[in-house]
């Protein structure tokens, strides 16, 4: 696991899992950011670090990573694209879940409906 300062690219990402490497990657200013926007304090962060953490570590474990990233090498439609990138965060989330299964659940779910709301726009877009 490396912590690194921010993320590169100008999103708000905080955390990053590199299949080549089998690297897990936390953007601290990215984290605070985000935690910041969500709870308005960074009176949880230590819970929030903990989250992403998890859902990066679920990238990790998911088995099913290799075969989706896979696909997304292959000629696909965008609607295509869109499923297989919110399964992707989705096992992820589950993968967290279930190592997070003592957290406070509001708290898990706002995280995860946050982090999904992007990927799950995307894919109306293209079902429309």
């Amino acid at each position: 696991m490396r912590i690194e300062p921010r993320f590169r690219d100008n999103r708000l990402v905080g955390g990053k899992y590199h299949m080549g490497s089998h690297t897990v990657y936390l953007y601290k200013e990215e984290i605070i950011r985000q935690c910041c926007t969500l709870f308005g304090s960074t009176d949880r962060l230590k819970e929030y670090i903990a989250v992403i953490l998890a859902h990066e570590l679920g990238h990790s474990e998911d088995t099913e990573l290799v075969q989706l990233a896979d696909a997304l090498e292959r000629p696909v439609s965008q609607r295509e694209e869109a499923e297989i990138r919110l399964r992707i965060e989705q096992n992820a989330w589950a993968y967290a879940e279930a190592l997070l299964s003592d957290t406070d659940s509001a708290f898990l779910q706002l995280i995860i409906e946050e982090s999904l709301l992007s990927y799950r726009n995307t894919l109306q877009l293209h079902i429309a």
